[in-house]
């Protein structure tokens, strides 16, 4: 079975056959670097990570762009230009591109934590200005962008003339040429559909460049076309993001760069739906947005622990990208649960000896796993089914457990079905789906510790309290509080 991807313009699953195979260009839309990443950045990053390593598996070359947005942009089209970065620096009292680092950093940080792979070219919007401003000139020779005041916008209705602006969203261009809505900053534009290419500066905005139309910056969308058509050329394979961006951004990508480009940017749109939290939408209006910081420590409100990254990569997993994913501490409970017995039998299979046995003594059982095992694969060429996936698997677990506890001789199943459940299993749980076991860790922690209550306990028979002392003392500076319980028993913590 081909691999089926639904592309969001023409709304249906199409058979993924690359531009210049084996090559495969994919952008997605990256993170703006003005505040700590949130539960809502972890599904796109997480659910392009399992494309980029799927594609990577079925021996594809891959060139994986993502941005990074450090340039102060519109929040949404029609508001006075806010710099975010700008606005953000002043109040943590750094200099913007500090700002931008700082978070950058903390972005890249809790990403490697979610075992995503490092994209082949990560481009900033501020080191691309020129490009930018170069794509903005060929906008304005060719008719289809009018400065006004020092800035530039792209002239919506003229490019709808010949193009069909709107397909991608679903908007209708009528509907948003004559949007009665009464935004600041419409007054120089020709329409109000029509977006800015690049801004005037206001004397207050940091963040400014030197451009053919004054001191400015540039617009939100032009950065992710100038980017892509650098490094993935005028067309290329995938563009993805949050369903979010679809419009306006997407949308006006899509305009920008059919002009400069003479087509259309992009043969296959991939959109991962949004995340709500106890089902409300996320934002800062609900008081409801968790950043990565928070859910790994547990420290917020609608927390009732702390959680792994690994545990939220799974719970992600657990639904399919293109569905809404409600989270509640509750279900992340939920899914601690199962990935930790999911883990586990998965121990156990990586340690069970294959079978000698060529022919399968329980056929139905055979068939049974074989047909959960090659559907792995089934699925996941089905759009990225990984939910359903991680199904399978589960349905696998009491086997495997069942052969463990020996309640299922391993002879049962054949040693071609036993090589193929091993390996796909490996494959599509580590590999394809990124995960790795969070529990771990604190299995090995647990076995040391265990150990050094031991020596503990002899040290302390042999009246050595010099030893006994120096255990407890050391453990202490790392964190761990060990006690001396009644009958001589010792217990041990973190703290």
């Amino acid at each position: 079975m081909a691999l089926r991807i639904y592309n969001s313009l023409t709304k249906e699953k199409e058979e993924f056959v690359p531009l210049n195979p084996p090559h495969v260009g994919m952008y997605v839309c990256g993170p703006t670097v003005s505040g700590e990443s949130h539960l809502g950045h972890a599904r796109p990053y997480i659910t392009f990570d399992v494309v980029y390593r799927y594609l990577l598996y079925l021996g594809y070359k891959v060139r994986y762009v993502r941005n990074i947005t450090d340039a102060g942009h519109f929040e949404e089209e029609g508001r006075e230009a806010e710099d975010k970065i700008s606005k953000k620096a002043q109040l943590e009292k750094l200099e913007p591109m500090e700002l931008v680092q700082k978070y950058t950093n903390l972005f890249h940080w809790a990403f490697r934590e979610f075992n995503t792979l490092e994209p082949s070219i990560e481009p900033t919007a501020t080191g691309h200005i020129v490009e930018q401003i170069n794509m903005v000139e060929q906008l304005l020779k060719a008719g289809y962008a009018y400065e006004v005041n020092g800035s530039v916008y792209f002239d919506v209705k003229k490019y709808a003339e010949n193009h069909d602006y709107g397909k991608l969203s679903g908007r209708v261009i009528d509907d948003l040429l004559e949007t009665t809505r009464d935004l600041e900053g419409q007054d120089e534009k020709r329409n109000k559909a029509d977006f800015a290419l690049w801004k005037l500066a206001p004397p207050q905005h940091i963040m400014r460049w030197k451009s053919p139309w004054g001191e400015g910056f540039p617009g939100w969308h032009i950065e992710c076309s100038a980017m892509s058509t650098k490094y993935l050329g005028a067309r290329f394979d995938i563009h993805g993001g949050g369903m979010d961006l679809m419009f306006p951004h997407h949308e006006s990508e899509i305009a920008q760069s059919t002009i400069c480009n003479h087509v259309a940017p992009a043969k296959y749109w991939m959109h991962n739906n949004m995340i709500t939290v106890n089902g409300k939408k996320m934002g800062k209006s609900y008081n409801n947005q968790i950043t990565l910081t928070q859910m790994f420590s547990g420290a917020h409100p609608l927390l009732t622990q702390a959680f792994s990254p690994m545990v939220i990569r799974f719970f992600i997993l657990q639904t399919h990208y293109r569905s809404t994913l409600d989270f509640t501490s509750e279900a992340l409970t939920a899914s601690e649960k199962g990935m930790k017995r999911l883990f586990e039998a998965y121990e156990v299979l990586k340690k069970l000896p294959v079978s000698d046995s060529e022919k399968a003594n329980d056929p139905e059982l055979d068939e049974k796993i074989n047909k959960l095992v090659n559907e792995f694969e089934e699925f996941i060429n089905d759009d990225f089914n990984t939910a359903k996936v991680l199904a399978n698997m589960f349905e696998i677990v009491p086997v495997i457990n069942s052969i463990k506890d020996g309640l299922i001789k391993s002879e049962a199943i054949s040693s071609a079905t036993f090589k193929n459940l091993k390996e796909k299993f490996s494959i599509f749980l580590e590999q394809i789906l990124g995960l790795k076991d969070p529990f771990e860790s604190s299995v090995q922690l647990t076995g040391i510790m265990d150990l050094l209550v031991e020596i503990r306990k002899e040290a302390k028979s042999k009246k050595d309290f010099f030893t006994s002392d120096k255990i407890r003392k050391q453990l202490s500076q790392l964190g761990i509080e060990m006690k001396d319980e009644k009958g001589g028993n010792i217990s041990w913590n973190k703290v």
